[in-house]
């Protein structure tokens, strides 16, 4: 069968190591190169080329290549949303990615275009949206919901039972206590340890984690 020829949206950061870990896992997919808006045509991208700039996606969608999005920011989620929902990419040309290192219970659920990396724990009836990434070692216990557009950073631990909803940052390292809500494009940052429900759209920091400012 003819390998999946993927595309990253986004560059380093994000988009390199999640392009190595394709690579790595030896799939049926392979990384084409990166749309970029500030790489210019031809030039690399952890040795990967840049094909062009988020404008010129449709020829590519017309030449049936699958799309990983990976641009995100604390502030101003709902803003690369709309990006996101602007490039007009088909929903089966959202390439979804699960590591082979990774443990995902077979009673959990996992949406399209979202990427599961190395080490990654997900367990017994967690659900977790579409377009959403999950980096190395973070776990997410059982019965929790994640919505759409996540961004779960490395070693974050979610504990059974929590609903998080569309648009959430947990930052590097974070954990979060059994039962919470956090709501729409709220952010934990990095390290924190959450005991109490997030607001929409508010950024929480600490040991324990506490109420910051509201995001943009």
């Amino acid at each position: 069968m003819k390998n999946k020829r993927v595309i990253i949206i986004g560059g380093e950061g994000n988009g390199s190591v999640i392009a190595d870990a394709i690579t790595d896992a030896k799939c049926d997919a392979e990384v084409a190169g990166f749309l970029n808006d500030l790489v210019k045509p031809g030039e690399l991208i952890a040795g990967y080329p840049v094909f062009g700039a988020l404008a010129d996606i449709g020829r590519f969608i017309e030449e049936g290549y699958f799309f990983v999005f990976t641009i995100y920011r604390i502030d101003g989620q709902q803003q690369r949303i709309k990006l996101l929902r602007s490039l007009n990419i088909p929903q089966e040309q959202l390439f979804s990615f699960i590591h082979p290192q990774a443990y995902v219970a077979s009673t959990a659920k996992i949406g399209k275009g979202t990427i599961i990396m190395p080490q990654v724990s997900i367990s017994s009836e967690a659900v977790i949206g579409d377009c959403c990434l999950v980096m190395v070692n973070a776990s997410v216990g059982h019965n929790t919901i994640i919505g759409d557009h996540c961004h779960l950073a490395a070693q974050c631990c979610i504990s059974s039972r929590v609903f998080i909803k569309g648009g959430v940052h947990i930052g590097l390292n974070a954990t979060v206590r059994e039962h919470l809500t956090l709501n729409n494009f709220s952010t934990l940052g990095m390290g924190s340890v959450l005991l109490s429900n997030i607001g929409e759209k508010e950024i929480w920091a600490g040991n324990p984690a506490r109420f910051l400012r509201n995001a943009e």
